[in-house]
Parts: structure tokens; sequence; C-alpha cells
């Protein structure tokens, strides 16, 4: 919560007027968690002595602990120091994707520092130096450390859970695309066989009426030569009846203007 650093604040103000017992009741402090998607965070307020507050948050996976603040301007790396009671500790600051958000990633030594220490200050982070007090940070510390922990343990178990379902997912789709691919072939396959055996059946069709033409003509031929044979044999017999074992006249010429003219043979006696 944001005005959690400025009651802290107020409240260690308070106990260094109340006594030994109010210090006491600062230590016992509680630290409010608020668990995100793969990390838990708990909120600070940083005041300055003008009365400016500037928020940062504490938050944790479980195995790293980050301070993590909004501002202008914040390089995409840098090592920049924190104090705790007047304690300069350096640590690696990093931007994230969000516009002007960074994360410092809190060494070991750091942590022990906040955990035991009573004030944190910054210096860097707004346009005068800016703190909070520490009061009830070891067990803060450790309860976003467990819950950071519980809270990545799940993010993990649901993207293992994800991942598994896009596998089965991926490999059903590939199994789909080789069935509808192996379907496609034999459809194909069978379209293209099924048009071989209309080629094949109009092919023979085709021959066959070719066949069919053929036997027709072969057999008017044959007609047309049986009927000239016909003919042959009666003019024949013809010759034969009007003369005989002789052979015929000779036809008239072609150009002979006074027609035709059969001449008189008499018949044998």
């Amino acid at each position: 919560m944001r005005s959690l650093g400025a009651r802290l604040l107020f409240t260690m103000v308070a106990a260094a007027v109340a006594g030994p017992a109010a210090a006491a009741g600062l230590e016992a402090s509680a630290w409010a968690i608020t668990p995100e998607d793969a990390a838990c965070h708990t909120d600070l307020d940083l005041v300055a002595r003008s009365g400016a507050v500037a928020p940062v948050a504490l938050i944790s996976d479980g195995d790293h602990v980050a301070l993590r603040f909004a501002r202008e301007g914040v390089p995409s790396q840098a090592f920049l120091p924190i104090r705790v009671d007047g304690k300069p500790f350096a640590n690696l600051v990093q931007r994230t994707g969000e516009e002007g958000v960074a994360l410092m990633n809190l060494s070991p030594e750091t942590l022990a520092a906040m955990r035991h220490g009573k004030t944190l200050q910054v210096a860097w982070l707004a346009e005068e130096a800016v703190s909070a007090s520490l009061a009830g940070a070891n067990q803060g510390i450790a309860d976003l450390r467990t819950c950071g922990a519980q809270v990545s343990s799940q993010h993990r178990t649901r993207e293992a859970e994800l991942d598994a379902q896009r596998t089965r997912a991926e490999a059903e789709a590939r199994a789909k695309a080789v069935a509808d691919e192996q379907l496609a072939t034999a459809r194909a396959q069978t379209a293209a066989a099924e048009a071989e055996r209309q080629r094949a059946a109009a092919q023979a069709e085709a021959l066959a009426a070719q066949a069919a033409q053929d036997r027709a003509m072969a057999e008017q031929a044959q007609e047309r030569l049986l009927a000239e044979q016909d003919r042959q044999r009666a003019i024949a017999a013809q010759q034969r009846y009007y003369y005989g074992e002789r052979p015929p006249p000779p036809p008239p010429p072609q150009d002979a203007s006074w027609g035709y003219y059969r001449p008189y043979y008499p018949y044998p006696r």
C-alpha cells in the first residue's frame, strides 16, 4: 500500500517520543503482500522532507527481490546506489518493457541490510532525496519471498499445463494436417484413376465405333462387289443369249454423230 511508508515513518517518530515500548510495537508492524501473475509485491512510499511522495514496490518471485520504480528517462541499464541507514549499496537497474518503469535487482548484501536496517534512502529517484522506514522489513521480506515462491510455482505449473495443451494442440493439428494431406492424396489418386478409367472407356468406345464403322464399310463394299458380280454375270448371260460363244461387237466410237447402231448379225442355225 502506498501510504505504508509514510505511516511507518510517522510511527518511528512517535516511537522515538514514546520510548522503548513504542519501538517494540514498531518492529511488529506488518507489510501488505499482494500476489501478481508470477510474483508478489509490497508497496512502499518514499517521502521527501518537503512531503513529496515517491511510490516504489518490492517485488519477488521467491528467488530474487527487486525494487520496482517509475522514473522518466530511466536508462536501459545502470548501476545505482541506495542507502540503508546511511550506508550505500549499489545494484543493477534494468528498464522493463513498460514505459518509464525499471527494476533494481537487490543483491543478498542489500537485502540483508534492509532486513536489519531502519531507514531506506534513495537520492536519485526524485528531485530531492526520499526515504522510508524499514520497520518490519525482516518479516516482510521473508513473507514477500515466500509469497513470490508460491505464486511463481503456481505460474510455472500453469505455464507447463498451457505448454502441454499447446503441444497437444500442435500435435493434433499436425496429425490432422497429415490425415488431410493423405485424404487429399487418396482423393486425387481416386479422381485420377476414375479419369483414366473414363478415358480408357471412351477410347474403347471410340475404337468399337471405328471397328463397327469399318465392318459396315466392309459389308457395303462386299455388297457392292456382289452386286457388281451379279451385274457382270447378268451381262454375260445376256451376251451369251444373243451372241452365243462369239465375242460381242465392239462398242461404237464415242464421237459418232449418227448415234448408236447395232449391226445385224444373223443367228446361227
